[in-house]
């Protein structure tokens, strides 16, 4: 079978150039799969991409011998599943490999707001020292709400108890039990909103998550509130965010994810294009996000330790052999 690899680093080549798959063909490529790329996978019978590669059914539809494809992340949206089932394509996604990895940088993010660091580090180099306007606040004795009470939403809390804080989740599966042993309490998204001093996302993003903060709830939110978002972007509406940094209903906001990242990715490239009103509204409403001294983003490196990315790969290639010996394993069925 012809493997094709994209959005490859060069210690990722040097692994899955070992011989492990003897037999099979590889292309092993650095760059995204993409309507450029599309050639060096048209006879493929597997590919394996990470995020950046988003595979629609324009591109799908002209890999006429695709057969399985093995994502190397634990979200799926960028793969269109229901042209996989109509076409039958089983994909596979590596479930866990960071949530130790993403909710110590959820930390990062709050602590980076809580005691003001990146504004610290910008005075510092300035020479200016505003002691006033740099004091922060402890973490200790406030209340976290964790959307998402999965792997990662779980490391999360176990965090925020070490720094003394109460937690309380929205999740639409509760698991009693584990609420009783790492302390926390379940409780309604309106309820959520309105009682924790911090909200941090660890919900996967579907049509159902779209937009969970929205124009209609976000006004609910406890004043003063920061927002922390190392999940997905289009959890949160920018606009929405936007508004309420404008009127103080949010203190702050760390967002290791955007709605429209893509568009930042490369911005001439994109600006060459045509882009329709929406493209272009979401293009400037992140700019916005960015100019703001209360917001400090990251570009989508939550799971990005050495430890996580080595996870991603095993995982992957351990999907890739369990596939090709007949057993298929860590399927999306959503």
């Amino acid at each position: 079978m012809k493997i094709a690899f994209f959005e490859l680093e060069d210690w990722e080549i040097a692994v899955l150039s070992d011989g492990r798959f003897a037999g099979h063909t590889l292309h092993l490529s650095t760059e995204a799969l993409t309507e450029r790329t599309l050639e060096e996978a048209r006879d493929a019978e597997i590919v394996s991409t990470f995020v950046h590669s988003t595979l629609t059914r324009q591109i799908l539809e002209k890999l006429p011998n695709l057969k399985f494809i093995a994502t190397r992340s634990t979200g799926y949206d960028h793969i269109d599943l229901v042209y996989c089932r109509e076409r039958s394509i089983p994909v596979s996604n590596v479930p866990s490999y960071g949530e130790n990895t993403v909710a110590e940088h959820t930390f990062a993010l709050i602590l980076a707001l809580s005691r003001n660091i990146h504004k610290a580090f910008v005075h510092t180099l300035a020479k200016e020292i505003p002691f006033r306007d740099l004091r922060g606040f402890d973490l200790a004795g406030k209340t976290l709400g964790v959307i998402g009470a999965g792997r990662i939403g779980l490391h999360t809390i176990k965090i925020a108890k070490g720094f003394g804080m109460s937690v309380v989740a929205f999740d639409t599966h509760h698991e009693p039990l584990l609420a009783e042993v790492l302390n926390f309490r379940y409780a309604p998204l309106e309820e959520l909103l309105a009682t924790s001093d911090i909200i941090s996302f660890h919900c996967p993003y579907s049509p159902k998550t779209h937009h969970l903060i929205n124009m209609d709830n976000i006004r609910h939110i406890k004043r003063g509130a920061l927002l922390i978002n190392t999940a997905r972007g289009g959890l949160i509406d920018s606009a929405a965010l936007t508004l309420a940094l404008d009127e103080g209903v949010v203190a702050g906001a760390g967002l290791d994810v955007l709605e429209g990242e893509e568009l930042l990715k490369d911005e001439r490239q994109i600006l060459a294009q045509p882009l329709t009103q929406e493209k272009l509204r979401t293009l400037l409403l992140n700019h916005s996000l960015l100019n703001r001294d209360n917001v400090v983003i990251t570009p989508h490196i939550g799971f990005n330790s050495v430890e996580a990315v080595e996870r991603i790969l095993t995982t992957t290639v351990e999907n890739l052999t369990a596939y090709l010996g007949g057993e298929p394993q860590n399927l999306v069925t959503t």
